[in-house]
């Protein structure tokens, strides 16, 4: 009888924009194509067995979990140098083991919604073609969250929660972008909730 096989787990860590967010990037995806899941602390990680784990580790103050990666961002008061080892092994440990990170399900599509109007629809397509992948390098997330009288909000979540250059990348990268490819239609971008 044949055995069944692990299946391999290789996991290497990024450095982001964030000095307090470390983004461990495995070999295979975690989520389904552009969802994220964002777990600001562990009374929130109920739909992730991961984050819940990880959230044991006393310096771990947020987890982010999208893609292939898992963004954790730690407390202040402690260095990469001491936890990171312990993290990745963990996060591999467990992906070894067949568990799975996340255990929620959409009905639907929680990005398209076809009462949008379409400005909404212009904005949700560059958000998702231009910004999505710059931010996802860095080990975070932007939804997209309300459009009104020009203003588009915006949610950053994982390695842009709480990082120091996230108001440059929202003004300088974002709001530009979004001003000059939808200039009678956008006039600001805010992130909501940080």
């Amino acid at each position: 009888m044949l055995q069944e096989q692990k299946k391999p787990v290789h996991i290497y860590m990024e450095a982001n924009p964030n000095p307090n967010s470390l983004k461990f990037v495995v070999n295979f995806m975690l989520t389904e194509e552009g969802l994220s899941f964002d777990y600001p602390d562990e009374g929130s990680a109920d739909s992730s067995p991961l984050a819940k784990e990880l959230f044991n580790f006393a310096a771990v103050d947020r987890v982010f979990i999208m893609s292939n990666f898992v963004t954790v961002t730690k407390k202040e008061d402690v260095e990469w140098a001491e936890v990171q080892d312990h993290i990745r092994d963990h996060i591999k440990q467990f992906l070894e083991a067949g568990k799975s990170p996340i255990n929620f399900a959409y009905d639907k599509d929680p990005l398209f919604d076809e009462n949008d109007s379409e400005t909404v629809k212009k904005i949700k397509g560059i958000l998702d073609e231009y910004i999505r992948p710059a931010v996802e390098q860095d080990g975070g997330a932007i939804i997209f969250h309300s459009f009104k009288d020009g203003v588009v909000k915006v949610l950053l979540q994982g390695a842009c929660s709480g990082c120091p250059s996230s108001t440059v990348t929202l003004k300088a990268g974002i709001e530009n972008l979004l001003t000059r490819m939808l200039p009678e239609e956008v006039k600001t971008v805010e992130a909501e909730g940080v």
